[in-house]
């Protein structure tokens, strides 16, 4: 583990500009620290073993692996404008060779759980390490992404710069649609999402429906990431998701 931190680490350095990271990486960086460490966080209150936990770890340090590069070459983390980041990351990843030492149902847990982290669903059957490589992993980083989102409200002025919310309006009401998938506890088809508040919805959505692990739901709950969509919300558009129920 210590050695494949340390490969990831240099590669993420070698995207540096006069000694440091350019701002949106540094936040990828971070974002990254924060994803391994809610990995860990749950695999142990999951009480992984010791093996599955580390399995678990690696594959939430190298998720977005690809995202540097992303940066670089397109100037956005736009998937839809530029490359699929899960996608770019498992291929990096694999061309480096950073895995090939270990056991071959390893080194498939840990690239596949970088392949599926932002897929809609997951394949049915997977093997149980990789099934749950996986699931942990995809449960880390919606984790964080809740953070983000509140520190992206905190720290700009979103309802004038249209950017920061790639372009959404913050006027509309939620789209039925994507109301009636969280109700149902459908996933939200990306499509349906024309407002600020949809993107809010789909993370209420995620706390309600899409985070697998029990420990992944008390950590949303004890970091008031639930109270504090539904106060925005409210404040916003005067819609309540306990209206969901």
């Amino acid at each position: 583990m210590d050695k494949l931190r340390q490969l990831y680490f240099d590669y993420v350095d070698t995207f540096k500009v006069d000694g440091k990271l350019p701002p949106m990486m540094e936040l990828k960086r971070i974002h990254t620290a924060l994803v391994v460490d809610n990995a860990k966080k749950i695999a142990a209150a999951e009480k992984f073993d010791a093996h599955t936990a580390e399995i678990c770890t690696l594959a939430a340090l190298l998720h977005d692996t690809g995202r540097y590069e992303q940066l670089k070459r397109y100037n956005t983390f736009k998937d839809s404008d530029s490359v699929d980041h899960a996608v770019f990351s498992h291929d990096i990843v694999k061309a480096k060779g950073w895995l090939d030492g270990l056991e071959a149902a390893d080194r498939e847990a840990v690239l596949k759980a970088v392949l599926y982290h932002n897929r809609r669903d997951l394949p049915e059957g997977m093997p149980p390490l990789m099934d749950t490589a996986a699931k942990c992993v995809r449960d880390a980083d919606k984790l964080d992404i809740f953070r983000v989102l509140e520190n992206q409200i905190a720290t700009t002025d979103w309802r004038t710069d249209a950017t920061a919310f790639w372009n959404l309006r913050y006027d509309l009401p939620p789209n039925p649609a994507v109301i009636a998938a969280i109700k149902e506890g459908w996933p939200v088809d990306y499509q349906n999402i024309r407002s600020l508040a949809d993107f809010v919805l789909i993370q209420v959505g995620w706390m309600r429906n899409g985070l697998y692990f029990a420990a992944s739901r008390r950590f949303a709950r004890e970091r008031g990431h639930y109270d504090y969509r539904r106060k925005f919300l409210l404040d916003l558009i005067g819609y309540d998701i306990a209206e969901l129920a």
